[in-house]
Protein backbone atom coordinates (compact mmCIF):
# COMPACT_ATOMS: atom_id res chain seq x y z
CA UNK A 1 0.00 0.00 0.00
CA UNK A 2 1.34 3.38 -1.01
CA UNK A 3 2.27 5.64 1.90
CA UNK A 4 3.83 9.08 2.05
CA UNK A 5 5.93 11.12 4.40
CA UNK A 6 5.93 14.85 3.74
CA UNK A 7 8.69 17.05 5.10
CA UNK A 8 10.24 20.45 4.63
CA UNK A 9 7.57 22.67 6.08
CA UNK A 10 8.29 25.41 8.57
CA UNK A 11 8.10 29.08 9.38
CA UNK A 12 9.41 31.52 6.79
CA UNK A 13 9.16 35.24 6.18
CA UNK A 14 7.34 36.64 3.16
CA UNK A 15 9.60 36.42 0.13
CA UNK A 16 11.38 33.38 1.50
CA UNK A 17 11.64 29.84 0.13
CA UNK A 18 10.94 26.30 1.23
CA UNK A 19 11.27 22.93 -0.46
CA UNK A 20 8.74 20.29 0.44
CA UNK A 21 9.46 16.61 -0.06
CA UNK A 22 7.01 13.76 -0.46
CA UNK A 23 8.76 10.43 0.04
CA UNK A 24 6.79 7.35 -0.90
CA UNK A 25 7.00 3.78 0.32
CA UNK A 26 5.08 0.60 -0.37
CA UNK A 27 5.09 1.05 -4.14
CA UNK A 28 7.03 2.69 -6.90
CA UNK A 29 5.77 6.10 -7.97
CA UNK A 30 6.52 5.41 -11.63
CA UNK A 31 2.84 4.88 -12.50
CA UNK A 32 1.37 7.58 -10.30
CA UNK A 33 0.63 11.23 -10.83
CA UNK A 34 1.37 13.21 -7.68
CA UNK A 35 -0.51 16.26 -6.53
CA UNK A 36 0.26 18.88 -3.92
CA UNK A 37 -2.64 20.38 -2.02
CA UNK A 38 -2.94 22.85 0.82
CA UNK A 39 -5.52 23.67 3.41
CA UNK A 40 -5.66 26.93 5.30
CA UNK A 41 -7.62 27.22 8.56
CA UNK A 42 -11.32 27.44 7.86
CA UNK A 43 -10.89 26.84 4.14
CA UNK A 44 -11.31 23.90 1.84
CA UNK A 45 -8.34 21.91 0.62
CA UNK A 46 -7.17 23.25 -2.73
CA UNK A 47 -4.92 21.98 -5.49
CA UNK A 48 -1.58 23.76 -5.72
CA UNK A 49 0.46 21.72 -8.18
CA UNK A 50 0.72 18.31 -9.77
CA UNK A 51 3.10 16.28 -11.87
CA UNK A 52 2.21 13.56 -14.32
CA UNK A 53 3.67 10.10 -14.29
CA UNK A 54 3.84 9.73 -18.07
CA UNK A 55 5.89 12.71 -19.14
CA UNK A 56 6.71 14.55 -15.93
CA UNK A 57 4.67 17.60 -16.96
CA UNK A 58 4.00 19.99 -14.10
CA UNK A 59 0.79 21.90 -13.52
CA UNK A 60 0.04 24.79 -11.20
CA UNK A 61 -2.78 26.74 -9.70
CA UNK A 62 -2.84 30.32 -10.97
CA UNK A 63 -2.04 31.60 -7.49
CA UNK A 64 1.37 29.89 -7.43
CA UNK A 65 2.37 29.87 -11.09
CA UNK A 66 5.84 31.31 -11.56
CA UNK A 67 6.71 30.87 -7.88
CA UNK A 68 6.37 27.11 -7.27
CA UNK A 69 8.08 24.29 -9.15
CA UNK A 70 7.16 20.63 -8.88
CA UNK A 71 9.62 17.88 -9.74
CA UNK A 72 10.04 14.18 -9.20
CA UNK A 73 12.94 11.80 -8.73
CA UNK A 74 11.60 8.34 -9.46
CA UNK A 75 14.90 6.75 -8.45
CA UNK A 76 14.37 8.14 -4.95
CA UNK A 77 10.61 7.61 -5.09
CA UNK A 78 10.22 11.23 -4.07
CA UNK A 79 8.39 14.29 -5.35
CA UNK A 80 9.39 17.84 -4.48
CA UNK A 81 7.69 21.21 -4.37
CA UNK A 82 10.06 24.15 -4.50
CA UNK A 83 8.28 27.24 -3.21
CA UNK A 84 9.85 30.63 -3.82
CA UNK A 85 8.71 34.18 -3.09
CA UNK A 86 6.31 32.87 -0.49
CA UNK A 87 3.35 35.00 0.50
CA UNK A 88 1.30 35.11 3.67
CA UNK A 89 -1.61 33.57 1.78
CA UNK A 90 0.51 30.47 1.07
CA UNK A 91 0.17 29.51 4.73
CA UNK A 92 -1.49 26.16 5.36
CA UNK A 93 -0.99 22.45 5.75
CA UNK A 94 0.47 21.00 2.57
CA UNK A 95 -0.38 17.46 1.52
CA UNK A 96 0.87 15.25 -1.25
CA UNK A 97 -1.39 12.68 -2.85
CA UNK A 98 -1.22 10.04 -5.55
CA UNK A 99 -3.43 8.76 -8.33
CA UNK A 100 -2.51 5.89 -10.59
CA UNK A 101 -2.81 6.77 -14.25
CA UNK A 102 -1.37 8.47 -17.29
CA UNK A 103 -2.18 11.62 -19.23
CA UNK A 104 -4.55 13.15 -16.71
CA UNK A 105 -5.60 16.72 -17.47
CA UNK A 106 -4.64 19.75 -15.42
CA UNK A 107 -8.21 20.05 -14.22
CA UNK A 108 -8.29 16.49 -12.95
CA UNK A 109 -4.84 16.71 -11.42
CA UNK A 110 -5.75 19.73 -9.29
CA UNK A 111 -8.92 18.16 -7.88
CA UNK A 112 -8.86 16.49 -4.48
CA UNK A 113 -11.42 13.93 -5.60
CA UNK A 114 -9.03 12.53 -8.22
CA UNK A 115 -6.70 11.13 -5.56
CA UNK A 116 -6.95 8.09 -3.35
CA UNK A 117 -3.72 8.06 -1.35
CA UNK A 118 -2.73 10.96 0.89
CA UNK A 119 0.13 11.94 3.15
CA UNK A 120 -0.26 13.31 6.65
CA UNK A 121 0.64 16.87 5.74
CA UNK A 122 3.33 19.37 6.67
CA UNK A 123 2.70 22.86 8.04
CA UNK A 124 3.90 25.90 6.11
CA UNK A 125 3.62 29.25 7.87
CA UNK A 126 4.53 32.46 6.10
CA UNK A 127 4.69 35.32 8.54
CA UNK A 128 6.74 38.38 9.32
Amino acid sequence: QLQFVESGGGLVQPGGSLRLSCAASGSTLDYYAIGWFRQAPGKEREGVSAIRSSDGSGFYADSVKGRFTVSRDNAKNTVYLQMNNLKIEDTGVYYCAAVRGFGLTRGKLLMTTSYDAWGQGTQVTVSS
